[in-house]
């Protein structure tokens, strides 16, 4: 099996299947990652199939979903229904690392190499975007339970990506749709916000850092600010994983310009791989710019990201994970959650 070096860019596609487009696109040498949505699942077997679709393409392509639970689960019907994090925390902390291993058990069954978490935010319910996605509002209870959780993905052999560095539950805004400043002092957001990467940042293999700007460290949105990803994330707090943009076509990140010139700010700034998603045209500019720039991959971190031996040494069989007695055990206290 020929593998290829992984490129600089995750992208998304269109469908349940590939298109002819989508084939070539992924084997472009700048992709290394697909990340998937809801649209792109009707059931199992059809994401067991287009996953194989994919990686028939770039065999060591990293495939990845946000499959946090609450309102962020992509795959549903078929897969066990996972509560916010918030609620979990509060009403059965002992179940999170029992559900994050359920999670990757299920999502390394149908082809996936990890998910976008857990996340760190603080809790805020004026937060428009991060809200029952955050464990809780407390830095030292987030730490607590997202061990937890990242013991359990651990367990299993799945990546950890904690996100939204150094922090996006102080601000309102939902940078998907606007622009996000927070206007605290960097003492501030250190004894509170940040606590939760510092502590947790040896057991995390990646961190996806928000598109919010904090004057108080760099005018830069973080995932374009050197200040933060190098000067704070790597040798403030010694982390050696990949950094994984947020989505580059979200309304926050258009402050850096084009798709490719904010491609080249995140990956200047400091980013493994950089996401492109919801933007056919813009993913497709981005990798054509990249190929002339010279850009030489950074594979080490982001094979950090790949369950590709866990999968191989598993032979993972979506019916027979679905009899073990773990599975069992932890689906039906799970749905007792959903229940309450």
């Amino acid at each position: 099996m020929k593998y290829s070096q992984l490129g600089r860019v995750m992208l998304d596609v269109q469908g349940t299947t590939l298109t002819a487009q989508e084939r070539e696109i992924i084997a472009h040498p700048q992709v290394g990652g697909l990340i998937l949505f809801a649209r792109n699942y009707d059931n199992v077997q059809q994401l067991i199939d287009l996953n194989r679709q994919i990686r028939e393409c770039k065999p060591n392509i990293l495939i990845a979903v946000d499959h946090e639970g609450g309102r962020v689960q992509r795959f549903r019907e078929g897969f066990t229904r996972i509560p916010a994090m918030h609620k979990l925390a509060k009403s059965a902390p002992a179940l999170l690392g029992p559900t994050a291993q359920l999670m990757a058990l299920e999502l390394m069954a149908v082809g996936i190499d990890f998910t976008f978490a857990p996340v760190l935010d603080r809790f805020n319910p004026e937060s428009l975007v991060i809200g029952d996605r955050a464990f809780s509002e407390s830095p030292a209870e987030i730490v607590e339970y997202a061990s937890q959780f990242i013991q359990g993905l651990t367990d299993e052999g799945m990546a950890a990506v904690g996100k939204h560095f150094p922090g996006h539950g102080g601000v309102v805004g939902d940078t998907h749709l606007e622009d996000a400043v927070d206007n605290r002092e960097f003492r501030d957001i250190e004894g509170t916000d940040l606590k939760p990467f510092k502590q947790l940042a040896p057991q995390l293999q990646g961190i996806m850092p928000a598109h919010v700007v904090f004057p108080c460290i760099s005018e830069n949105p973080v995932g374009f600010s050197q200040q933060w990803l190098q000067e704070v994330l790597r040798q403030q707090l010694n982390f050696t994983g990949a950094i994984l943009s947020d989505d580059l076509s979200m309304a926050a990140a258009k402050v850096a310009g084009g798709p490719l010139e904010r491609g080249l700010k995140a990956i200047s700034a400091g980013c493994s791989m950089v996401l492109m998603c919801n933007n056919p045209d813009g993913a497709i500019a981005l990798i054509e710019g990249l190929e002339g720039q010279g850009l030489v991959p950074n594979e080490a971190p982001l094979l950090l990201l790949s369950a590709h031996k866990r999968r191989t040494q598993q032979g993972f069989n979506w019916q027979a994970l679905q009899k073990t007695a773990s599975w069992i055990q932890t689906h039906r206290a799970i749905n007792d959650v959903n229940n309450r």
